[in-house]
């Protein structure tokens, strides 16, 4: 169980010091993604982004 915390833990870390890379390319502007204003904070829910990512790198693991 340890295993899988440190592996989600490494993969938020890695997403977090992507997202700015990610965002200048146009991720987490596309049109399926939510971005709203709630209790004075901006959230965004990057559900196009998202599920983009995980095709290509789907593809880049079945190619590999």
């Amino acid at each position: 169980m340890i295993r899988w915390f440190l592996v989600i833990f490494l993969a938020l870390m890695f997403i977090s010091w992507l997202s700015p890379v990610l965002r200048r390319m146009g991720f987490g502007r596309l049109p399926g993604d939510l971005r709203f204003r709630w209790l004075g904070r901006d959230w965004d829910v990057p559900l196009a982004s998202t599920l983009l990512l995980s095709f290509v790198v789907s593809l880049l693991v079945k190619w590999l």
